[in-house]
């Protein structure tokens, strides 16, 4: 592949990547082979200001960096322009007789990182409902029993059957049985199977 076919395939190829993701992408091949490597192909400039002949770069003065910085293909980087965007940036070399040629693919994603945080707080939520739901009628369910044992006058160690019969009355006056899962909680309190529990609420009446 001869210097004029090598930058027309990478004019085609960054022509195409940004048509394909838009306004925000910003394509560009660098003629690395001369000094301050001046842009020759640029599609969607806007994004850095930049046209063809532009000798400044997305990761800012080259100077700074290690010549082997010229010859290394970067994917998928972060680069913070001078504007303040955020841009996803890769570069890709091609080299061959004659010629070397960089392409850059600068997208700016700062808008998305806004809209991000947006969402994020959007769809924040403290609990799920059903879980808040059953919390709440928990603790509904916990303040009647404490309320009918209290009551009853005596700590749940020393009622007698007698004591839990009526206590089972006054939770089912209190209409304790109507929230999820009361059984398992009057069992749990109550230190008593559950069938005993069911049995105890018939023979109440």
């Amino acid at each position: 592949m001869g210097r004029e076919e090598a930058l027309d395939f990478l004019d085609r190829v960054a022509r195409g990547i940004a048509e394909m993701f838009g306004s925000n992408c910003e394509t560009l091949v660098h003629d690395m082979s001369v000094p301050k490597h001046p842009i020759v192909v640029i599609y969607n400039g806007h994004i850095t200001n930049r046209k063809v002949g532009s000798t400044e770069d997305v990761y800012g003065d080259l100077a700074k960096y290690r010549s082997s910085y010229l010859e290394s293909d970067f994917v998928n980087h972060l680069a913070v322009y001078k504007s303040g965007k955020l841009i996803k940036s890769t570069t890709f070399h091609l080299k061959g007789e004659g010629y070397h040629y960089a392409l850059g693919i600068n997208y700016d994603f700062t808008y998305m990182r806004e809209f991000s945080g947006m969402l994020e707080n959007f769809i924040r939520v403290e609990s799920d409902l059903q879980s808040a739901i059953s919390e709440a009628g928990e603790n509904k369910l916990s303040s009647i029993f404490n309320s009918c044992l209290e009551a009853i006058g005596k700590p749940i160690e020393s009622l007698t059957k007698s004591d839990r019969l009526r206590l089972i009355s006054l939770l089912k006056r209190e209409k304790a049985f109507a929230f999820s899962k009361s059984v398992p909680y009057v069992s749990r309190r109550l230190n008593l199977s559950r069938y005993t529990i069911y049995k105890y609420i018939k023979e109440s009446g």
